[in-house]
This record gives C-alpha cells, structure tokens and sequence, in this order.
C-alpha cells in the first residue's frame, strides 16, 4: 500500500526563501502569516492527508461510489466521516471572506493545501475542489441575496457545489448546448436538460448540492453569445436556510470511468427544476470561467500532487528493491544484489519526475502569490498585472503540470517494473487518476490552443511582454561567475528561443490559421519549460544564499535543490530545441494529408 509524507519543507522553503512572503505585509491578511503561522497550517493539513485521507484513496478506488434505485448515491466507505473532519476543520473556507464564515487565509496556503489533498486522495479533493469553485464564481457574480443565501452553507462545506457544463453532443463546443430555461412570473426559471461528466452531482456527504448549471432562455441567441448561468440547488432553501422539497434534480446514472473512482462522475437530469439566473442573461460563461478558472489552476496542482505521491513512492521502492549490481561496481557487498537506485536509468526516471514536481510547484506558488495580489491588493496596477500573470499563466499551470503529472505517474510505476502493474502497490491507481487531469476542465490541447491564439495576444500582449521581461531582467542581474552560469545560460537559451516562436506564430498564423493550431501544444510545452526554468533559477538563488549557514539535513535538502536544477537544466530543458524546431516546421505536413487517407 502506498505511503505519503506532506512535503512541508518544501513548500516552507519556497514561500520563505525563494518568493518572501514576508516581503508581501501590503497585501490584506498577509501581515498576519507569521513563519509559525504558515508552518502551523500547512502541518494539521499534513496530518489530515496523511492519516485520514491516504488510507482511504485505495478503498475509494476499489469500492467506488454506488448509485441506488431512488437515485441516491452513497460515498465509499469512510468518505463521509472524512469529509465531516474535513469541513469541521475549517478546510473548505480556509480562503473564503470572513462575512460568509471564510478565515481569509491567504489563497497560496490553500493552494498548498490542495497540492497535499490531491497526493494523498484525489478522488476526495475534487469534493471540496467543486465547491470552492462554484463559491468563487457566486462570490463574483450572484446578488448580493443569492451570496447571503448559499455562501454560508458553501464556505461550511454544509452544502457543496457543482458545475454543469456538458452535454453529450456538446463538449468543448458549449455554444451547441440544448439545456433550457424557461422565465417564471416569480422571476425563477425551470431549468430542463442533461448534463454529463458531472463530478460530486450526486453523493451522501453534505446536507444539499448545489448546482451551476449553464442553459438557453427561450428567445436567446444561438452560440454562446446566448448562455445564461443559473444556480439549481438539489433542495430548494428558505430564506431561513432550511430546505423545502427535491427540486426536480436527480443523478440519471453514475459513470464507469478509468479512474477517481472514489468521486461520483454523474449524469444529471434537471426535470423542469427550479433555478435561479446568476449575473447578467447571456453572460454565462463570463460566470462560469470564474469558476472553471479555478478548477484548471486545481488540475495543474493536482498534477503537482499526484507526482509527487508517486515519486515519494517509487523513490522508497527504488532504495528496498534488490536486482543486479552496479555498473560502476558492487555498492552493497553485504547484500545478495544492489538496490536499483544504483542504476543510471533508475535515476533517470527518478531524477525527471523530482525535477519537474518541484519547479511545477514553485510555478503554483508563485502564481498563488500573484492571486492574492490580483483578489486583495489595494494598488490598481498590481492588480492588473497579477490578473495578467493569472490569466497567461493558467493554461499552463493546467495542461503543462497535467502533462507531466501523468508522465511522472507513468515513470514511478515503470520503476517499480512488473510490481507496479499490480494493484497491491498502487502505483497503477495513480496512473488512472492522474490521466484525467489532461481531459477536464478542458482538454490540454484546447489549453495550448488558448493559450497561443488568445493568450498571447490579449490586451496587446501586455501579459506575455511583462513575463519575458521580468524573466529577462532577472537573468541579466544574476552572476555568471559563482556557480550561477550553469544555470543561467541554458534558461536564456531556453527563453530566447520562447520569444523566437511567439514571434513565429505571430507572423505565419497571420498567413494561415492552421499554423497557431499546428505549433500550439509544441509552444504550450515550450513556455512550460522555460518557466520552469525560470522556477529553477529562483531556487537555485535561494539555495545558494542559504547554503552558507546551513548544516545538518537543511545541508543535504539545499545541496540536492542545487543538484536536481543542475539535472534539469542538462537533461529536460534541452527538449526546447526541438519543441522550437517543430513549431517552424509548420502546418504543411500536418494537414497536408487527405481526410478519406486517415
């Protein structure tokens, strides 16, 4: 059975040492986050992912969720004791504002604190994930009698949310979507259609569900110029809070998926239910991007957390397991063979998946910062530019860490050889629930595209020009002398080659449109890594001012930061020469090939 340990130390390491939190005391409710504070927070958060929640992710997979005659749906077991610590504890609004029960902790700790939810119990995160996502977009957009109404509940975790996007005809393509809603004279509307893909639709652990649900008024547009938001909870509520009847509400069937088996993915059936508009008519998915914003920055945790389970996991096999000798000579003559962590390809594999987690999770914190920026600072400027970080930095926090936290559960799995195909060592299970991370919230390829046809060029290219610069300078202003060279010179490498390809999309999609589509996921991988990169310096300069006063295991945690840069930038970001090369080969041979050939 797999194991988990909370990589506090690291997660300490980057808000203290490399980002400076306490450089932040401007910025509402930061002032407060004391080192003890933080350390604190981020330890009870261990333990609950520790000793509740990873005991349960196997039996959450193996039992799955269960959907019964009357359309309920029960939770695997222990689930539901789980999610009332949970909730009691305060996780679910550890962000929220204090007017609606929230303790207004910074939005970086709780993003920290999903990373441990993810690694530990996937399947369970999305639970609270769902919910702090529909709360975000109500908190953006609902009345100010819609907030007081559901927030409460929501941020208690006494009620949880959804979000409802999908039809079976109509995936990424929401302007083909067939959902109804018909206007009230009370100024309700009676929500009718189906809805799949739908995670937490259904389940035994909150007192209501409350659903967001994207639909047509009758006499709206065609496309999605014609989408309206509506909130459909599962029991309509009082004024008071209580609940009345079933809304017409109801899970059609649960579906039978290849992985987080432990989450009901549900099809919903909305029955002439009661709901209620959210924000403006016709402006729906501005409402809904609020929240599936916040879920795809969840995906891209999520794939920060899932590789790092299953390094922390293939790394301890790697130590125990005995086969063959080293090829550089016996390391271990007291044993009938060598652990296989003596194997360069071993290393290899351990060696990527290390260096990819941790600069994939130094780019969620970092950009955590620049949330709390863009949702507390009271400098106007600041704010825009953080919202321009969050908006060009959020495909790739969602497709590039998705991408590899698949990757990386792939390679721990191959470290464990045979073993790690059977399910006793779990490893299997990581490899299912960490590839959905690639498909939802929009699938990483329509990430790459909207990231290189709109991303880059919005405002101007405002966002992408304040990136490279900062990224420019800091470069510029860092020693090559010192130890610092081999750091730095491959990342300007890399970043002169990000700036050769945006340039390069700029001018030949102007020509053709198919080029932005041919070079988007070679750029999205592209821009990942030089970010990365740029990760790695950071650390590497904290590292390096630490080291100095360091001894003991502080020693040996800043000596292997300064090995596990030096291995990706030797051995993983070199791929940016190719990603360059394919992007300038063009569309041509890509498209070229008749429809009745494939």
């Amino acid at each position: 059975m797999p194991t988990y340990k909370a990589p506090i130390r690291d997660n300490l390491f980057l808000l203290n040492d490399v980002f400076r939190i306490d450089q932040h005391a401007d910025i509402p409710g930061y002032s407060e986050m004391t080192p003890d504070i933080i350390e604190a927070t981020l330890a009870e958060a261990a333990k609950l992912s520790e000793q509740v929640l990873t005991p349960l992710n196997r039996i959450g997979d193996e039992e799955g969720c269960h959907r019964h005659d009357d359309g309920s749906v029960t939770t695997p077991k222990g689930f539901k004791e789980a999610f009332k610590m949970f909730t009691e504890g305060g996780w679910m609004g550890m962000s929220a504002p204090a007017e609606f029960g929230g303790q207004e902790l910074p939005a970086v700790l709780s993003g920290i604190v999903s990373e441990f939810l993810a690694s530990s119990n996937l399947a369970f995160m999305m639970f609270s994930v769902l919910t702090q996502g529909a709360s975000s977009a109500l908190l953006d957009h609902a009345s100010t009698e819609q907030k007081k109404l559901y927030l409460p509940n929501m941020v208690s975790g006494k009620w949880t949310g959804t979000m409802n996007l999908t039809e079976a005809h109509s995936g990424t393509d929401l302007g083909i979507l067939r959902t109804k809603a018909k206007p009230q004279s009370d100024g309700s509307y009676k929500i009718s259609g189906t809805k799949i893909f739908i995670s937490a639709g259904e389940h035994d652990m909150s007192e209501n569900i409350i659903h967001l649900v994207l639909a047509r008024i009758e006499g709206a547009p065609a496309g999605v110029h014609g989408i309206s938001l509506f909130v459909v909870p599962k029991f309509i509520p009082n004024a008071d809070g209580s609940l009345s009847g079933n809304n017409n509400v109801s899970c059609g069937s649960i579906e039978h998926k290849m992985g987080i088996h432990g989450n009901c993915t549900c099809v919903m059936n909305f029955d002439d239910a009661t709901g209620w508009l959210v924000g403006e008519a016709n402006h729906g998915l501005n409402a809904m991007f609020t929240m599936m914003n916040h879920a795809r920055l969840s995906v891209g945790i999520l794939g920060v957390g899932l590789s790092e389970v299953a390094y922390q996991n293939a790394a301890a096999y790697a130590k125990d397991r005995l086969q063959g000798r080293s090829l550089s000579g016996v390391k271990f003559p007291d044993k009938i063979a060598d652990p296989i962590i003596v194997h360069p390809d071993v290393r290899r594999s351990l060696m990527s998946i290390r260096a990819v987690t941790e600069a994939g999770r130094a780019l969620v914190v970092w950009t955590g910062l620049r949330h709390d920026i863009a949702l507390r600072s009271q400098d106007a400027k600041a704010r825009e530019a953080a919202e321009d970080h969050m908006g060009l930095i959020t495909p790739i926090i969602k497709a590039f860490n998705s991408d590899f936290g698949f990757e990386n559960a792939v390679m721990a799995q191959q470290v464990y050889g045979g073993h790690g195909y059977i399910a006793d060592n779990g490893m299997e299970q990581f490899v299912r629930d960490a590839r959905i991370s690639q498909i939802y919230e929009g699938a990483n390829g329509i990430q790459a595209l909207d990231l290189a046809s709109r991303k880059l060029s919005m405002n101007g290219g405002r966002a992408v020009k304040a990136l490279f610069s900062e990224v420019d300078v800091y470069l510029k202003t860092q020693p090559d002398q010192d130890g610092m060279a081999v750091y730095i010179k491959p990342v300007r490498e890399a970043l002169s080659r990000l700036q050769q390809a945006t340039i390069w999309i700029a001018k030949h999609s102007a020509e053709n449109h198919d080029e932005i589509g041919a070079a988007s996921y070679d750029y999205l991988r592209l821009f990942g890594l030089t970010a990365y990169g740029y990760m790695w310096c950071r650390m590497v300069e904290a590292a390096r001012r630490a080291r100095p006063a360091a001894n003991g295991d502080m020693a040996q945690f800043l000596d292997a930061k300064l090995t596990t840069a030096r291995f990706f930038v030797q051995r993983i970001l070199p791929e940016t020469a190719a990603l360059l090369t394919r992007i300038e080969a063009g569309a041509a041979s890509m498209m070229e090939l008749p429809v009745e050939a494939f």
